[in-house]
Formats: structure tokens, sequence, C-alpha cells
């Protein structure tokens, strides 16, 4: 029973450390800061934890002590499922950036279940240990049991809790397999400890009846294979027109749909995808890197009734998503490809007129690999010789705010011979952050600037006219510092 307790604790610790990216990901994103506070320290909980287990095992070698230990973790673990949106919501309003915030975080969620857990493997040593002869063996097979466990729960978080649960009810259940746990090691206390197993499986099961009925209220709260998405409906602030709304991280929607006009585009910076036309009179074929609701396909392909779409779309949650939530129907002239933009680039041998870049959509995690030099070269090979490239970003123009639009604009200046950008709220307001549209052309050709069409035209009119600083270097595959540039937005 000893080594399925470690087992368990092993596969438990690991599925918490998969959930925890999901967990703080609609308050700090997913970053490469995020990744980091969050692997750094559990690690260094567990480390804290086994140097405490083995010396209160030393002092105390009882199996009711480490069921104790471990039924301690499992309200731990319950406990962090029940307050990580109270703890994340106020670090968010009140923390001075996403280094402290994301450190903070993981430290008042993760730390104590962490360390708790950390303590099982050296007391379970102490607990085997019978002959020093052969301690070696002893504590390389409880490590091992406990690794194997861990690589278990790797599997199983990622390919079947997180797309099928979502983070709160999965805290939930590890909850109640740490409370079982807890009953293996030693069946004192049993009744106290069936009965908080059966608790977090009532909370379990009260949570799964929760998310049905937000669901069915218009809020849809699912994890998917790539990340954790809210859907929800909300009132245009001007207009008070309701949308439907889709968002993966902080601060930012990735898609929204006019409920009473699901065509519509609804978010400023899709109308400034209508350049494309403009630019590109004579589009047959256009290229969308990034779906989210498929606004913008959906558009094109009620607007421009002789363009053949695809759309690049990395996760099959996301467009199952667009097809539940936002309109998205077959047509047959879009082509969906479930593959990451990268990777489409690297092998596509089509000619496009016009190519929509849409994954740069919130600077909490930006996809570095599509960022850089390399990424611009294969865009640039994929278009026709009169083609334009549309890339949109959050970011400032001017200062530490606006380093990664610098950067990035710096990057395909090397790359295309014609680049011009446009500001989609203000391109007076150089420190303001805001949508950017980064407007990359294969021809020397100057690109028209003027149009008889009127909103044509105020697009046209938000270029960015002052000279825009080539401060920052191209970002490349071997370097792209692209979270130290927007960390700066905090």
């Amino acid at each position: 029973m000893l080594e399925i307790a470690v087992f368990l604790c092993g596969a438990v610790v690991m599925v918490i450390e998969l959930t925890g990216s999901r967990v703080l990901a609609p308050y700090l994103g997913t970053s490469l800061v995020v990744w980091t506070s969050l692997i750094g320290i559990i690690l260094g909980s567990l480390s804290i934890g086994y140097w405490w287990g083995g010396r209160l095992a030393d002092r105390r070698p009882e199996a009711r002590l480490l069921g104790g230990i471990i039924l301690i973790s499992a309200f731990a673990t319950a406990f962090m499922a029940l307050i990580k949106t109270f703890v994340l919501g106020f670090l968010q309003a009140r923390s001075g950036g996403l280094h402290t915030a994301a450190m903070s975080a993981t430290l008042l969620l993760f730390a104590p279940p962490s360390i708790l857990i950390g303590m099982v493997s050296p007391f379970a040593v102490r607990l085997k240990l019978e002959d020093t002869r052969t301690s070696g063996r002893t504590a390389g097979k409880l490590y091992a049991i406990s690794t194997i466990g861990s690589i278990s729960g790797t599997f199983l978080a990622g390919f079947a809790l997180i797309p099928g649960l979502g983070s709160t009810n999965i805290l939930l259940l590890m909850a109640a397999v740490l409370a079982m746990a807890s009953l293996l090691v030693e069946r004192s206390h049993s009744r106290i400890k069936v009965a908080s197993c059966a608790i977090f499986l009532v909370l379990l099961i009260l949570m799964l009846g929760y998310d049905k009925r937000m669901a069915a209220a218009g809020f849809v709260d699912v994890d998917t294979p790539y990340n954790r998405v809210l859907v929800f409906n909300g009132a245009e602030k001007n207009t008070g027109r309701v949308m439907r709304i889709m968002t993966t991280g902080p601060h930012a929607w990735q898609s929204a749909m006019y409920l009473d006009d699901p065509s519509e585009l609804a978010l400023p910076y899709t109308r400034f995808y209508r350049l494309a036309r403009h630019f590109a009179p004579d589009m047959r074929r256009l290229l969308v890197l990034g779906g989210g609701g498929f606004s913008f396909p959906k558009y094109a392909l009620e607007n421009y009734t002789n363009v053949r779409v695809d759309v690049v779309e990395l996760d099959p949650g996301i467009t199952a998503l667009a097809r539940d939530h936002f309109g998205l129907r077959d047509h047959p002239r879009l082509n969906i490809i479930e593959e990451d933009a990268r990777t489409f680039l690297n092998r596509n041998a089509e000619k496009y007129e016009v190519i929509l870049c849409d994954t740069f959509n919130s600077h909490y995690a930006i996809p570095f690999h599509l960022t850089t030099l390399e990424t611009a070269r294969r865009i640039k090979a994929s278009m026709t010789s009169d083609g334009v490239v549309l890339i949109n970003l959050l970011s400032a123009i001017e200062g530490d705010r606006g380093r990664f639009f610098r950067a990035l604009f710096a990057t395909y200046a090397s790359t295309f011979p014609k680049v011009m950008a446009f500001a989609v709220d203000n391109p007076e307001d150089p420190s303001g952050w805001q949508n950017i549209i980064i407007a990359a052309f294969v021809s020397e050709a100057e690109p028209p600037v003027l149009s008889p069409d009127r909103e044509i035209a105020s697009m046209l009119a938000n270029r960015i006219k002052t000279p825009i600083a080539l401060d920052m270097p191209p970002l490349t595959d071997d370097f792209a510092p692209v979270d130290r540039y927007v960390s700066a937005a905090w």
C-alpha cells in the first residue's frame, strides 16, 4: 500500500504542475515568465519537502504521521482550488509586474501542497528501511516508483484530464486522490479520511454541474489541448450592442461577434484587415494564420465572392468553439488546416496574394517562433510578387513598451522592401498600448495610401507617419527575447 501511495503522490504533483499553467493563464498568461515561475517554485517547494520530510521521518518514523501529512496536502490542494480566483484577481490588480505576480501567485497557491507532497518520498524510504545493507536499493525503488507516478501523471494530465475536466475540477479530483493515498498509508482515522475523500468528490460533482449551468447561461470555461478559453456575452462599450467574446488571456479579447450580425467585424483591429483588398485588389487566395473565432475568414467568404480562404489554426478546441459559439460553418471556399503556423509555412508551396497573421493577440503568450526573421522569410516565400502580409500585434509605438513592435518592424523591414504600420486607436499616441497593424509588401512599388472609400481612407489615415526607430535588432530563431520586450507593459 505504501508503494501505491508513493506512486499516486508522484502522479498528483505533476498533474498539479501542468494544471497550474491553466490556473494562471486567464490572469497572468502562459509566457516564459509564468512557466519559469511555476516550474522553479514547485521544484524549490519539493526540495524543501524532501529536506523536511527526511528530518521529520528520522525523528518520528510513523506511518500515522505520513498519512496525516498526505491528508493535509489533500486539503491544501482543495483549498487552492477554492481560493485561486480571489488570489489571482488580487495579485493581478495590485502587483508591480508580471515577474512579481507570477512568483507570488505560484508561492501562495502551489508551494504549500508541493512542500507537503515532497515530504512523502523520503518519509516512505525511512518507513521501508529495515536493513542498512539494502538502503540504497530501497531508496532507489521508492524514488523510481514516485518518478513513474510523475510520468503517468504528466501524460494523464496532458492527454485526458486538462482537455476533459477543467482546472478547478482537476484540483478537486487530485485532492480526493491524495485523501485516498493517506488512507492507503495508514488506516487510523479512516472515517475522517474517507469523509474527506467523499467531500472532495462531492465538490467535484457540484462544480461539474455548475459548469453545465454556466454554459447553458452563455459562459463557457473550457480547457482545450493548447489553451484555457473563456467564452461569454458582453456589451460593446460605445454602442451597447451585445457581443459574444472569446479570450485566452487577460486584458485582451481574441475574438468577438455581434449577436445581431455574426458576419460583421466586431473588433476594431479586424476591420483593418479590410486593407487587404485595398492593397491587393486582385486577391484570389487569402491565408489567415490564427483562426480564433474566425471573424475575418467569415467576413471574407461573405464579401469576397471570388476569394479562397485557407486558415491555419493549431488548436482544434478553438475551432470547435468557433463552430459552436461563433457561427463558423463549412464552406466550399474555406480550408481549415489544424497545424502550427510555422510548420505549415515551412512546408507550404502555395502562393497567396494576401497573408494575415493574427497570432500575437495577447502580450502574455506570444509564440516567439512566429516573430522571427526565418518566419518572415517563409511568409515572403509563400506570397505572389505583388503580395502583402498584415500582422496584428499589441504594443506601444515608442519607449520600453514599444520594444516588441519595433523589433518586429525591424524583422520585416529586413525581409520586405516596403513596410508600414497602422495604429488602430491613435497614431499620435506613441506610448499608448494598442493594436498595431504592420503591412509588409513584396513589391518595391509604393503602396497606395489614398482611397475613395471613406472607411478605408480613415484606416489609411492612421498610418504611423513619423519615422519608426530601428533601434531593435531583428528577431531570429536563435534569439527572440519577446517575453522580455513585452514585460514592460506591466
